[in-house]
């Protein structure tokens, strides 16, 4: 019998497209490297709620930032499972990936004191892209993507 494949969770929130591109790299990376190894579930932000937390054994997150902090979409995300998820997704292992036009700085640091009350596990920094994106920060989700998934196939998370 086959082991159970892991799960890994794509939230995310774009309004202008470039975040969206990033997380298509995110979710190709992931898909790459573990293929039906990792389950893969990914979700805008106003899909996404307590179940699917539950149901991930890792989680991304990507925004744009947005007047120095995360987007309104993901914030709405994170006050929805918080309550809910407090004591029971303790150590989840995640990471996030950020977009912003100039700077992105404030939008990482709100995603981290969520998280952290959360206590989620952070197992890679998370990805900032400012300015236009290039084939290198595709490169770069990419490379986020597959490594967290093959953290999870491997057990590594």
């Amino acid at each position: 019998m086959a082991p159970a494949a892991k799960h890994l969770l794509v939230v995310y929130q774009s309004r202008s497209g470039s975040t969206s591109t990033l997380c298509d790299a995110v979710v190709a990376g992931a898909t790459e490297a573990a293929g039906d190894a990792v389950e893969r579930r990914v979700l805008h932000g106003l899909d996404a709620g307590v179940d699917d937390v539950e149901w991930a054994d890792a989680i991304i997150l990507g925004t744009p930032a947005n007047f120095g902090y995360m987007s309104g979409i993901l914030k709405d995300f994170l006050e929805r499972i918080y309550h809910p998820c407090l004591d029971r997704t303790a150590g989840t292992p995640y990471t996030a990936f950020v977009k912003g036009s100039t700077d992105a700085a404030g939008a990482v640091t709100s995603i981290e004191r969520i998280v952290a009350g959360l206590r989620w596990r952070q197992i890679l920094p998370p990805l900032v892209v400012v300015g236009d994106l290039g084939p290198d920060h595709l490169e770069a989700a990419f490379e986020l993507g597959a490594t967290v998934a093959a953290g999870l196939d491997a057990g590594i998370f």
